[in-house]
Parts: C-alpha cells; structure tokens; sequence
C-alpha cells in the first residue's frame, strides 16, 4: 500500500468514527439539545384561535418544562393572536416554538405551505383539506389526528337577560336574523344583537355545522364578528340584548344558556355533560400531525398532551380534560327502568365511545380512550363483574332492530376491552333511547350512537 493511499484510508477511518460517535451522542441526548439554528423555531403550530390564545402555549411550556429547559417563558409573537414560547437549553442556546392563532382553517393552509409543523383546530379536518394535504399522508388516521381536549360552545347572553334555555332551532333562527326581538322568546323587549367569531375560526365553523346547517341557515349580514374570543365574551356581557356563541373557557363574565336538540332535555355547558359529549354543542379540540413528519418535537408535544402532565394543563386552561372519572347521577322518571336502576346503584364514567361515521368501527378519540378507561378499571378494582356497558343508537323502523344495533355497539366495546382483561357484569342495549341529539340529520344520529360505561 503505498504512503497516499494509506493516509487516504486513515482520514476515511477517522471520518467514519466520527460520524458514528457523533450519532450515538445524539442518539443518547434528550430532545432539548435540538435546537434549530439560527434561532429558527423548533415547533410551529398554527390554526385555532381556541387552542392557541392559551391551551397550545401552555402546552408547549409544560412539554419544555419536561424537557428540562430553563427559563421559560411565553413572549408576543410578531403579530396579533401570535405568541412565541422561548427557554433555555442545558447548552445555554435559546430554543422558540411559535403559536400563531388566525383561525382553524389557516393550519391547514400552513401546513399544505410547509409553515407550520402541526395545524390546531376546533372542528374535523374538511374532506377538501384532506385531499390537499394527501401527499402528506391520511390525515384522518390515528397517527395524524390528535384529540387532545373536548370543548363546548357555549350560548351567551348579557347576565341580566332572563331568557335561561334555548333549543338549536330557535338559536338558528336567532342567529339567521328571523327572531329579532328577545320578548318573541319571553325575554324583555329589545333588538337582538348577535356577537360571533370570524370566517376563519373553528368556533364559527363549528357553529355553522351545528345550528346553521341542518336549516340552510347563513349567519345575519348584521353579526358583529370578532377574531379574539375573548373581547367577544367582554362585549356581550356589556350588552343587554347581546347574544353570541364562545368556546367553553371564554364565557367570563357572560352568562350561559342551556341547550336542547331534538327530544334531549335542555343541558348547560357542564363539564360532565361535555366531557361525555352529550351537551349538544359540545366538540372536539384536535391537533394534526403529518404522518410522515421527521420532527420529533411534534411527537414529543402530542404524546405530552396525551399525558397526565398535559391533561392537567388541559384542565387548568379551561377546557375538559379526558382524564376517565366516575359521575354520580340523579335517577329520574323519565330514564328507561334498567338505566334508572343503573342511576340509584352505579355511576357513570365520563366518556362515551363513538364510532366512525357509517362504520361499526370506534373512531380515534374511543380507540384512545379504550385505555384510559382499562387504566381506571385497573386501578379502581373494577376489572371483574363491577363494569356494565349500555349502547344507544338512531331510531330504526322496528325497535327490537333499535335495539340490537344499539347492543351490538356495546359489544364492540366489550371485545376490545375483554381482550385486556375485563369481565363485564352487564351489556344492555337502550336503541333509540334517551337521545342527546335531533336524529332528523347525519350529525345527530352519529352523536346518539354511543357506548357509555358504568360501575358498580
């Protein structure tokens, strides 16, 4: 071999090292040395104004505070609605994660331009945003679509307004400007004033889909829009013929007004009622990843909010955490007589399991929350003969088929967690009872199909 050929196969060696001592230095180091250069941004979420006004900073800080960063702060972004949450690595370099909250239809844009890392929204990913953001995998699969809270929209009102209750046909008229006077609903004389959010944002969307749409209604000319859900909250409660719709953290100094659908009884936005997504206007906060992303700060956020640590953050922001919990509740004539009995002797657990829409299949959020309830039966003794479920369903033209469907829903559950370990002591079914939704559109129907879990 001759002198340069072997000073040639020396430096190739040394290189080689290198490269693999580097790679399991990295390897071995935690996610807070990552810091992107130049001080550009480790984690960019954009979209929801509902998520990002608090809940997705606090996030952030709560996951850089896990990390094991320093000095960690939330600091304006470059623009309204636009935050950056800065700390410290063990290194001394700065690390920034940027929250921009325009609106849930923006994080979809940014994440088609490759602006943002994960898109924030307060409604499901639209069928056309989907197909935009196809190359970069199926965006309504478990591994892209994050339920990380569950909201609802709350119906407000001035406090000194005594109109109390509302069904979703009159808030619909209401809001499409055919009631323009609160004494047509018992109230005091009075032009109505409607409050509501911007174009952009997933309360509004989720607000046409609700109570505009099932009447081909479109929102009064006359609204006053707001894109900061709180200045909408403060300019209601200052108005005494104000009414608007808010995410459930926002109602402030407002007052709330209960909500009934269909045949369901009037509900208030409680926490029990939309932690199990019976509130009619109750819905889902979602963060959605690119399955294919190499970012493993993306990752990282969406297994902490996933998390005790990031539930509780969810709590403390306002809004209802998934954390599984029992619930009393009170026995009366109108239940059916095996689930009034239920009501006196057991207690319901504070989730539903639903199902994906035309599919006998559970949707994301049950096949996530099948182990958050197996971790409370485990940990509170109820694995063995203490759990009963009760399935409900749409009407049917027989209702012994009602019946069925809505039964066989309960043991599509039992299968999943009976294969953990669970010994049920009952499954019922309850067909088309006691519905928590109108069954006349597509979207009532599928908020009736459901599983509830109680324990003994």
């Amino acid at each position: 071999m001759s002198r340069a050929q072997a000073s040639q196969d020396h430096e190739l060696w040394s290189r080689t090292l290198s490269l693999l001592l580097l790679g399991f230095i990295c390897y071995a180091l935690p996610l807070s040395v990552f810091a992107a250069q130049d001080d550009a941004p480790v984690l960019r979420v954009q979209g929801s104004n509902t998520i990002g006004a608090k809940l997705g900073p606090e996030l952030i800080k709560g996951l850089f505070a896990a990390q094991g960063l320093s000095d960690i702060r939330i600091v304006p972004g470059a623009a309204d609605n636009e935050q950056r949450i800065v700390a410290k690595g063990a290194d001394g370099r700065t690390l920034v994660a940027e929250v921009a909250a325009h609106g849930s239809g923006t994080g979809f844009v940014a994440l088609e331009e490759s602006s943002a890392d994960l898109a924030a929204a307060s409604r499901p990913i639209k069928d056309s945003e989907a197909e935009a953001l196809a190359a970069l995998g199926d965006m309504r699969s478990l591994a892209a679509e994050q339920i990380i809270a569950i909201d609802g929209l709350a119906i407000i009102v001035n406090p000194g307004n005594p109109v109390a209750r509302l069904d979703i046909e009159q808030l619909a008229r209401l809001f499409a400007g055919e009631i323009r006077d609160w004494r047509e609903l018992g109230g005091r004389p009075g032009t109505v004033t409607l409050y509501a959010r911007d174009d952009n944002s997933g309360t509004y969307d989720t607000f046409k889909e609700l109570v505009l749409a099932p009447g081909t209604r479109k929102l009064a000319a006359e609204a006053k829009r707001f894109e900061s859900s709180t200045a909408l909250s403060d300019a209601v409660s200052q108005d005494a013929n104000a009414i608007g719709f808010i995410g459930l953290p926002y109602i402030r100094q407002a007052k709330a007004v209960a909500i009934a659908s269909g045949d369901s009884q009037p509900m208030l936005p409680s926490t029990s009622l939309i932690a199990t997504e019976d509130y009619p206007l109750s819905r889902r906060l979602f963060l959605y990843a690119p399955p294919r992303s190499n970012n493993t700060w993306v990752r990282a956020l969406i297994d902490f909010a996933h998390g005790p640590q990031g539930q509780k953050i969810v709590a403390d922001s306002g809004f209802i955490a998934q954390t599984v919990r029992a619930i009393e509740v009170a026995p009366s004539a109108q239940m059916p007589a095996e689930y009034r009995e239920l009501a006196a002797k057991a207690q319901r657990l504070s989730v539903n399991f639903r199902f994906q829409e035309g599919s006998a299949s559970l949707d994301n959020k049950a096949q996530r929350d099948l182990n958050r309830v197996l971790d409370y039966l485990s940990g509170h003794d109820k694995m063995q003969n203490k759990a009963v479920l009760v399935g409900f369903g749409d009407p049917k033209s027989a209702p012994s088929r009602a019946e069925l469907l809505s039964k066989l829903r309960a043991m599509a559950v039992r299968r999943e967690l009976a294969s953990q370990g669970v010994l049920f002591r009952d499954i019922i079914g309850l067909g088309d009872e006691l519905p928590v939704a109108a069954n006349d559109e597509d979207s009532g129907r599928i908020r009736n199909r459901r599983v509830e879990v109680w324990v003994y």
